[in-house]
């Protein structure tokens, strides 16, 4: 449904290279995430793959149309969330969802059923002026919005920034269900915990795909035994940590450091940060995240 090939970016007449020669194919029906930092290349990605943008170079189908040449076709079976709320703010839920129905030469009667779960969460607020919702519901009715035409593919640039962890979570239940409906989905986000949620995964950064599979199998090929290190003082411990002389990767990783060693023991190591004077001193091993997982494929520690 989705197909990129060889996709190259640039802008400011080829000074900035935004996506450097991307790959990746997403199937019918596949729920695929692509995963990096702002600034990665993913909203690039996005507004190529919805003719917004045009290509430097390479080629990109979505549902069998060319982005370059057949851009009526793909606005007509695309729905798109971009990663800023972009709705009319002086109309009501009511009115833009009435807005977008008839920009498809449709209905909100006609296609109910598809945003039925999603628009009964809005219901209470239909009069209510969207500019005036939470950051919750913006969402919801945004994705509302990019689907009341039926699209067979559904495009969401960064759909849960800025919201609370609840609404998160029930955006993707919301997501869950409509692919159990046909409806294949990419989405987009920076927060690695997401990750987990998808079928398959793409992690990329600085417009480059640094890897791509399903979470668990990303996750299962962390070349090394990784490790989480903490003590009374976590700057010291950060400094000395990174000045050891077996030292793979080291980095901050909520209350303690995630660590990897090129060589030696984990005992050698603690017996070292001993030999510096720390208290407290824990280290132990631990299994590897997708943000492990993305920081060591950036670094190639």
């Amino acid at each position: 449904m989705i197909g990129l090939r060889n996709i190259t970016k640039t802008y400011s007449k080829g000074s900035v290279l935004a996506v450097d020669d991307v790959s990746f194919f997403v199937d019918k029906g596949e729920l695929f995430g692509l995963i990096g930092p702002d600034g990665a290349g993913k909203t690039s990605i996005f507004r190529m793959l919805t003719t917004l943008l045009l290509p430097t170079s390479g080629s990109a189908m979505v549902d069998g149309y060319d982005v370059a040449n057949d851009y009526k076709e793909i606005r007509r079976t695309v729905g798109y969330m971009p990663g800023k709320f972009s709705l009319y703010q002086d109309l009501s839920v009511e009115e833009n969802l009435h807005f977008f129905a008839t920009m498809f030469n449709t209905s909100i009667a006609e296609n109910y059923a598809m945003v039925k779960d999603i628009y009964e969460q809005l219901a209470p607020f239909k009069k209510r002026r969207a500019g005036a919702l939470s950051g919750g519901m913006k969402q919801k009715l945004a994705l509302c919005c990019a689907l009341i035409h039926k699209p067979t593919v559904l495009f969401l640039d960064e759909p849960t920034t800025g919201v609370d962890v609840v609404s998160r979570r029930e955006f993707w239940d919301m997501l869950r269900r409509l692919k159990s409906q046909g409806i294949t989905i990419l989405v987009s986000t920076p927060y690695m915990d997401e990750a987990v949620l998808c079928e398959r995964i793409a992690l990329i950064q600085k417009g480059r795909i640094l890897s791509i599979d399903t979470p668990q199998n990303i996750v299962d090929s962390f070349p090394v035994a990784l490790y989480a290190a903490k003590s009374d003082g976590m700057n010291a411990l950060l400094s000395d940590a990174r000045a050891y002389p077996h030292m793979g990767s080291c980095y901050a990783f909520g209350e303690y450091l995630h660590l990897t060693l090129k060589e030696g023991s984990v005992e050698d190591f603690s017996r070292y940060l001993g030999t510096k004077k720390h208290s407290n001193i824990e280290v132990k091993s631990i299994k590897p995240g997708i943000e492990d997982c993305f920081i060591e494929r950036m670094t190639g520690n």
